[in-house]
């Protein structure tokens, strides 16, 4: 397959400076909180009130495409399937299709793979611009040594790994050790070098919104440049009302220090009317600017799929069987 040399994902966005972190504020962090009700009745209204047809459409689910950190994180990961996911990533969709909508070179936001396919992943993107991220920092569940945590992100970015994605004790968050979380979440940012890292939260774990504000907040706070709510490989991964509040918790980190920090929700996300009703939700909150790869990222693979036969239908009207669009 020709590689096409400008992504998507990659063309210039704005000159954002990145997260450089502030001073732990423990006032600030605990005065979050989170009014449960209130925030699941928002969410329950959202899909039914920003419903999109025909073009516009076609139009969101391009933008959710562009937005796909394309995964792969199963055992028996080989070099194959990885080759095939990078080459997924480069054309996402049938090149008919692409062309149709006006997009011939839209690519996925990244490709995210363990540390073994990395260099498979980097040398399969070689000038593409689209990115390879790692999951790093004893992914899923983070409870290797800390030295070991550190190393394993030293060595992910020494082999081409451009964006990590680390997982924090949740341990601390549980009970309520917000120096130690501060403390390990500047340990990985240090250790990342240039490489952007995302903080992988598994909310799903950690009892209620009110900790998942407050650990968004202190990850921020850290120097975390982008904020995710799951490995994926939790019994309950991402969701509406725990989206609300860590975007709410974006907002408020911007507007106290300027700095943007992204989101990526992540696990459970694998039909196109669900990404554009997290992208619905990110306009109303965020703004447009977090409407682009380099601030917001879907966790996702089986995504991509049903996206692609939803793009299908909009220009044929008849829906294609799954087969035909492989993920890879």
């Amino acid at each position: 397959m020709e590689q096409k040399t400008t992504s998507i994902a990659q063309l210039p966005q704005t000159t954002e400076p990145r997260n450089l972190g502030t001073a732990l504020d423990l006032d600030w962090a605990l005065s979050m909180q989170a009014n449960t009700s209130a925030i699941e009745r928002r969410c329950a209204s959202l899909p039914g009130r920003r419903s999109v047809k025909k073009d516009h459409q076609a139009a969101w689910l391009a933008r959710a495409i562009s937005c796909i950190d394309l995964t792969t994180l199963s055992g028996d990961d080989t070099s194959g399937r990885v080759k095939r996911l990078c080459a997924k990533a480069l054309q996402p969709a049938r090149q008919d299709i692409l062309d149709q909508i006006g997009l011939p070179y839209l690519t996925t936001g990244a490709v995210c793979v363990y540390h073994d396919m990395i260099a498979t992943a980097v040398t399969a993107l070689h000038g593409t611009g689209i990115p390879v991220a790692a999951v790093s920092t004893g992914f899923p569940a983070g409870l290797s040594p800390l030295h070991l945590r550190i190393e394993e992100i030293r060595e992910s970015v020494k082999v081409g790994a451009s964006e990590i994605d680390i997982v924090i004790s949740r341990r601390h968050v549980l009970t309520q050790n917000w120096q130690a979380l501060y403390d390990e979440m500047a340990a990985f940012r240090t250790a990342c070098g240039d490489a952007h890292v995302k903080a992988i939260l598994a909310t799903g774990e950690l009892g209620s919104l009110r900790n998942v504000g407050r650990a968004s907040l202190i990850c921020m706070m850290a120097g975390a440049d982008f904020i995710k709510t799951s490995t994926g490989k939790e019994s309950v991964n991402a969701t509406l009302p725990v989206t609300l509040v860590m975007l709410r918790a974006i907002r408020a980190y911007h507007s106290r220090t300027g700095f943007r920090v992204g989101y990526k929700p992540a696990g459970g996300i694998s039909k196109a009317k669900d990404a554009i009703t997290y992208l619905a939700l990110i306009k109303e909150e965020l703004g447009d600017r977090w409407l682009r790869p380099d601030l917001f990222r879907f966790g996702a693979s089986s995504l991509l799929g049903d996206i692609e036969r939803q793009l299908e239908h909009h220009l044929t009207g008849s829906y294609s069987a799954n087969h035909r669009h492989p993920i890879g």
